[in-house]
């Protein structure tokens, strides 16, 4: 150990005194560490050299070697240092969403009748995009709140075609929606409930409330009373619209708010630093989100000297590298140091394409705005760890009754799900640490068998999960990968055939079934040979049937998409000329069969593996009404 801080010390001293990003790795090689500096020999050598706050101590600790790259300069370093951040998801960094998961809300403005939708991605369509948003339901209130107070139609018509083919909805009955489909709207009424809704997103319901009782009174005098009282109940869904917002300054306050709040509970693995960012546009909150950091991430170490460059830098510097608006103003509960805050500025400033002003205000309503900030996320932070600790009570009451001799902080559900002998498909989820962690759901689709078998599809299962963790590449990963304890929903056989086959392959993991009563509710759980009753112990029956209800939902749920998949190729496979590969190339590139029966020749012609030939067949199959069944495919 001594042997290797020396020669971490001596490397560090023989970098250059010049801008450029350093890359940590542990005794496997794998990156857990990514940061910049202005001078690599200064920062890196800080590492090795004197003591550290305990997050910091316990990442230098974990060094076995590092690399460097050199830059021109501070701000090359810092978008290469977020641009590795990106590629190596490194332990001890701190992580942000990546930019292409955050939601949008979509304008196709270029469209006839341009329609308000939900995206996470953003092309150069000629659309407007507003965002993005801290989560999709943030976004479909707002779709849904636009929709109600302007009466757009959020119905899944396609305009102009789909107008008077059918008799207007209940929503039309109820005022909650124009009534595009009627023809009684003309597209210049219609585009200019887009553009009220366009102005609404960039923040202006103040204008355009100002501009709809402008109208209202223009209409009065001209005596088209039925169009003044339509802006009056628009004008009435704004304020209420406006009112559920939370008000905060001035008509003229546009800003960016970030707070951040650090506490340590006094146990290492209790950390919970966590940033707020409130969006303040026209006077109101338009959307917040809070980012929480574990016991691991690198948070800012007050005390390092001048040459420490800020993890907060980075954290910001991803923010804003996704947001599609940067108004002027970015206030900051924290400081950061003079050149950190040159880089920001510069960076933010060339992404807005405006000057925007970054500053830690000290008195005023802004260091009320930033104070509001930090005292939302140490209410998130707070709630955090009573979360966390009412998890990790949970799992030493499961432990307990299960008599485990570790806590499972890894628990593998595995269900299985079939229609007859089709489609028999399998579906494991996860919890780490006592939460569902839905990016380690997997699905299996059961190859070894023609009949329905549930004791044989377990096993399937079972040996296929075990046999790809043996043959991991990286042995460290692979085990952390290892479950401490296998719930299946099932009874006694369940249970006796995973055991068998573990056995097997030399693996011994504690597995019990999850047993249901005569109404289909979670009653006990079994080890093979007698029931243990998890009724009195709350948490643990809440954990336990939520566990198998999810499991149970995520496994049907995947066997019905298989069967609707199958529906749709087995009905283009009626096409004269379409098989199962081309069926699945008409899928894969349109989406939907519904899709692809109202594509043109040209389209459905520019699909790699689809001929000109194959496209006028399909346009003609489904223009010339010889189908009745794909309709009935798609209802079901």
């Amino acid at each position: 150990m001594a042997q290797n801080l020396e020669y971490l010390q001596s490397k560090a001293a023989a970098l250059p005194r010049t801008p450029g990003v350093y890359i940590m790795e542990n005794e496997g090689g794998t990156v857990i560490y990514v940061g910049k500096s202005r001078s690599l020999r200064d920062r890196v050598s800080q590492y090795f050299h004197g003591s550290h706050d305990t997050k910091t101590g316990k990442m230098a600790a974990s060094v076995r070697d590092f690399r460097f790259i050199t830059c021109d300069t501070e701000m090359e370093a810092l978008a290469l240092e977020n641009s590795l951040i990106k590629q190596y998801t490194p332990r001890y960094n701190i992580k942000l969403k990546d930019a292409k998961s955050y939601p949008y809300i979509k304008l196709s403005v270029k469209a006839r009748y341009p329609r308000i939708t939900m995206t996470r991605k953003r092309v150069p369509d000629g659309s407007l995009y507003f965002g993005p948003y801290s989560s999709t339901q943030t976004v479909y209130t707002v779709i849904a709140s636009l929709e109600k107070t302007l009466g757009i139609p959020s119905c899944k018509k396609n305009f102009p075609e789909d107008i008077g083919k059918s008799r207007p909805c209940v929503y039309k009955q109820i005022g909650r929606c124009i009534g595009v489909c009627t023809g009684d709207v003309t597209e210049e009424a219609y585009r200019e409930r887009i553009e009220q809704a366009a102005e609404i997103l960039r923040g202006g319901t103040r204008d355009t409330i100002r501009a709809l009782s402008e109208k209202m009174y223009r209409c009065s005098e001209e005596l088209l009373f039925e169009e003044a009282a339509r802006c009056r109940d628009t004008i009435e869904a704004l304020r209420k619209l406006s009112e559920r917002q939370k008000a905060v300054g001035s008509p003229d306050v546009e800003c960016d708010i970030v707070g951040l709040y650090m506490k340590d509970f006094g146990d290492e693995a209790s950390f919970r630093d966590c940033v707020s960012i409130f969006y303040v546009r026209s006077v109101y909150i338009s959307d917040s989100e809070h980012v929480l950091f574990g016991s691991e991430e690198i948070l800012p170490d007050w005390d390092e000297d001048d040459f420490a460059d800020s993890p907060m830098l980075a954290f910001l510097v991803s923010l804003y590298q996704s947001r599609e608006y940067i108004p002027n103003e970015v206030l900051l509960s924290f400081e950061l140091s003079e050149n950190d805050l040159r880089l920001l500025t510069n960076y933010i400033t060339d992404r807005a394409g405006h000057k925007v002003t970054v500053r830690t205000p000290k008195r005023g309503g802004s260091k009320y705005l930033c104070d509001m900030a930090v005292s939302d996320a140490k209410l998130h932070s707070e709630n955090a760890r009573k979360r966390e600790e009412g998890e990790e009570k949970m799992l030493v009451h499961l432990a307990s009754l299960l008599r485990l001799e570790v806590l499972p902080q890894r628990i593998e559900a595995y269900d299985i799900s079939n229609l007859g002998t089709e489609h028999i498909t399998a579906g494991m989820v996860t919890a780490i640490d006592g939460k569902l962690t839905k990016s380690d759901y997997r699905t299996f689709k059961i190859k070894g068998q023609t009949g329905q078998d549930d004791y044989a599809a377990m096993r399937e299962v079972i040996l296929r999960r075990l046999n790809h963790i043996t043959g991991e590449i990286d042995a460290k990963e692979a085990l952390e990968c290892i479950p401490d304890l296998i719930l299946l929903d099932g009874g006694v056989g369940h249970v006796n055939t995973v055991r068998e086959a573990m056995s097997e392959i030399g693996y011994d993991i504690p597995v019990f079934g999850m047993v249901k009563d005569e109404f289909h509710k979670t009653r006990t759980l079994t080890d093979g040979d007698s029931e243990i009753n998890i009724a009195r112990q709350m948490d643990v029956f809440r954990f336990i049937y939520g566990l198998q209800e999810e499991v149970h939902r995520y496994t049907v749920g995947r066997m019905m998409n298989a069967k609707r998949k199958t529906m749709k190729t087995s009905t283009l496979e009626k096409i004269h000329g379409i098989g199962p590969a081309k069926a699945k190339l008409l899928l894969d590139a349109m989406g939907t069969l519904t899709a692809i029966k109202k594509a043109e020749v040209h389209t459905l012609a520019d699909i790699p593996g689809i001929s000109r030939t194959n496209a006028e067949t399909i346009y003609a199959y489904y223009r010339q009404g010889e189908d009745k069944t794909p309709a009935e495919d798609e209802r079901r």
